[in-house]
């Protein structure tokens, strides 16, 4: 099956509020090499204005992560796992990730575009606060291989 070019403007219901923990934050920016103090200890992170460690940039692929996880479970999409490379990943941040931020992650798709037997397949997941601000967008872009 081909990917199916009507996934292009679905989107998804929000994510399950995810609570982003100082742990996990130290053990992400460790897993990435992030070595600056704002990423392990409060009090330089307070330094800084913050509340809690700031999680590096990378770190808002753990909530976007659920958002593909939807559309990876999708019957109709047409994407196969097996099949499938992280081609592209960006991210608009209007404020960094902070420990103690409870998030919530709405995919939605803006592309598909056909490459050979496969496609390429853009999305964005907007991931906002427990209030509902804008934290950051994450793009990304999913190459499909074509069936064989």
């Amino acid at each position: 099956m081909s990917v199916n070019p009507d996934l292009v403007g679905r989107v998804f219901a929000p994510t399950a509020p995810y609570l982003v923990g100082r742990e996990k934050v130290r053990e992400f920016a460790r897993a990435v090499l992030a070595t600056d103090p704002q990423h392990t200890d409060p009090d330089a992170a307070r330094a800084l204005g913050y509340a809690d460690v700031v999680a590096p940039p990378t770190f808002a692929m753990v909530v976007q992560d659920l958002t593909l996880q939807q559309l990876l479970a999708e019957p109709d999409t047409g994407i196969a796992l097996e099949r499938t490379i992280h081609a592209e990943q960006r991210f608009r941040y209007t404020r960094p990730i902070v420990a103690g931020d409870e998030l919530t992650g709405r995919l939605s798709i803006t592309a598909v575009r056909p490459i050979g037997t496969g496609a390429m397949v853009t999305s964005e997941a907007e991931i906002t606060d427990a209030a509902g601000s804008h934290v950051v967008t994450a793009t990304s872009v999913l190459l499909i291989g074509g069936d064989e």
